[in-house]
């Protein structure tokens, strides 16, 4: 089928962003018998770069696996990433409410980095590209912080939070990619779609 990929990813949000895009896709998902979430550990002082590219990469070769082992038509898997950096720390999905308040603390009124890997592959050909973004919040009360990670809202997010969210109300600025940081930049996915004789 032209213009047709599998995401691998169960994400609303990159779905309706792919379908900005105008391709046709259909979701490829871990089975009950993968440990998913084990691709996202980082390794003892992993920068958030190589950890985001690294991640991508193996949740590729999960996602190709899986398509063959269920035996699906060919066609190319796309797989992304998002991370959230202070500096060099990488602040990925909160454990617990507690988690998720020491996180957005930690991001109030400081700007941060927020990396978007792209992976796009079959059996015989991968291309990967990175989404680099700064976001800026302003200085956040202990109230709105609580009443935000009340909300549910920051759970499952890389660094507690999502962008075009409620959140939103406390973004000062952003440098870079807006679809970016929503986890999939249309962009870098086009460039990609492209590489591979897509038209978007």
């Amino acid at each position: 089928m032209k213009n047709f990929v599998y995401l691998a990813s169960q994400s609303p949000r990159r779905r309706q962003l792919l379908d900005q895009l105008g391709i046709t896709h259909e979701l490829l998902l871990p089975g009950a018998e993968e440990d998913a979430e084990s691709l996202e550990v980082a390794l003892p002082h992993e920068a958030p770069l190589a950890y985001v590219q690294r991640v991508t990469q193996l949740k590729l070769d999960a996602a190709l696996q899986r398509l063959q082992r269920r035996g699906l038509p060919g066609a190319p898997v796309l797989c992304y990433d998002t991370t959230v950096a202070m500096g060099r720390v990488i602040l990925g999905k909160p454990a617990d409410l507690a988690d998720a308040t020491r996180m957005l603390t930690a991001l109030s009124g400081k700007t941060h980095r927020v990396l978007t890997a792209v992976a796009l592959g079959t059996s015989d050909q991968r291309v990967q590209a990175v989404s680099v973004s700064r976001v800026t919040f302003a200085p956040m009360s202990a109230q709105q912080i609580q009443t935000y990670v009340a909300s549910g809202e920051p759970m499952g997010k890389a660094g507690a939070y999502a962008v075009q969210g409620r959140v939103a109300a406390h973004v000062s600025r952003i440098s870079g990619s807006y679809t970016g940081i929503m986890g999939l930049p249309l962009f870098e996915t086009a460039q990609l779609l492209g590489q591979l004789g897509f038209e978007c």
